[in-house]
């Protein structure tokens, strides 16, 4: 594996086949920094190019997942709330959007380990990863509206299509918080843990999903997420093409043979 370094507002922890991300501005319940945002897009590229990682857990350091916006900063309007309207536009598109951009389009599996509060443009983060597991302690809400704001990170995109449009417009319209145990039954998690058992659990599910064949992983994530805003003649045509790839490697005739011989499978990524 190539070196890790440098990165700020971050600590990246490579643990075999799973890169464990955790966001550090404990001082500011993990909210964004500029510095935060470009550290994150490092560490995404570096583990999508390495092909040992197979896994990201994203988590958060101290009691919070992340607060989001930095209400400090939107209180002096300086850092990434800087400007009149226009420049604002432009820093968002330029800055912010990085992050769903570059997590919408990652194409290997991302777990949020949500150990404390997911707020805002922080609900929004976990909104964009692949599964989300919550401490029993975490809280969620789409706050936004309290602060006379909109989701202006992407959470209008995400929210929705994570727990569905009218649940969505609800949380967005209200503000409200929520505890962990509504996030599990309206959809927003998928599993609730005791806060001393999260992380064990979030690397007892990459480490599953390190063991299937690779390649069949990140072609069925993209698959999925690409066939979204297709038709369905798209999307078949593109699950044709997919699957044409994924059908003449090695590991599918691995599993087959596997699945027959009723003996486990040695996956090797090819």
């Amino acid at each position: 594996m190539s070196e890790l370094s440098g990165f700020v507002d971050i600590r990246v922890e490579p643990m075999d086949a799973i890169l464990c991300v955790t966001l550090d501005r404990k001082e500011a319940r993990n909210a964004y920094s500029v510095e935060m945002i470009e550290s994150l897009m490092r560490a995404l590229d570096w583990a999508e190019s390495e092909d040992a990682i197979r896994c990201v857990v994203l988590t958060g350091a101290g009691q919070a997942f992340s607060a989001g916006g930095d209400l400090k900063q939107m209180r002096e309007h300086g850092g990434m709330f800087e400007g009149d309207a226009v420049r604002l536009r432009s820093q968002y598109l330029r800055g912010i959007h990085q992050v769903p951009r570059r997590l919408l389009r990652f194409d290997k599996p991302i777990i949020a380990a949500l150990n404390g509060a997911a707020i805002g443009a922080g609900l929004d983060l976990a909104c964009m990863c692949d599964v989300r597991i919550a401490s029993s302690a975490a809280k969620c809400g789409s706050t936004f509206v309290k602060l006379g704001l909109i989701p202006g990170d992407g959470g209008a995109y995400v929210l929705g299509r994570t727990v569905g449009f009218p649940r969505a417009l609800e949380m967005i319209l209200s503000g409200r918080i929520i505890e962990a145990q509504e996030a599990l039954q309206i959809g927003l998690v998928h599993e609730v843990v005791d806060p001393e058992r999260l992380m064990n659990r979030c690397f007892e599910r990459a480490e599953a999903l390190c063991a299937l064949p690779p390649l069949a992983l990140r072609l069925a994530k993209a698959a999925c997420y690409q066939s979204w805003d297709l038709t369905a003649e798209q999307a078949l045509v593109l699950a044709a093409s997919y699957q044409g790839i994924a059908q003449n490697t090695a590991d599918h005739d691995e599993g087959v043979d596997a699945m027959l011989e009723k003996r486990a499978p040695r996956f090797q990524g090819r």
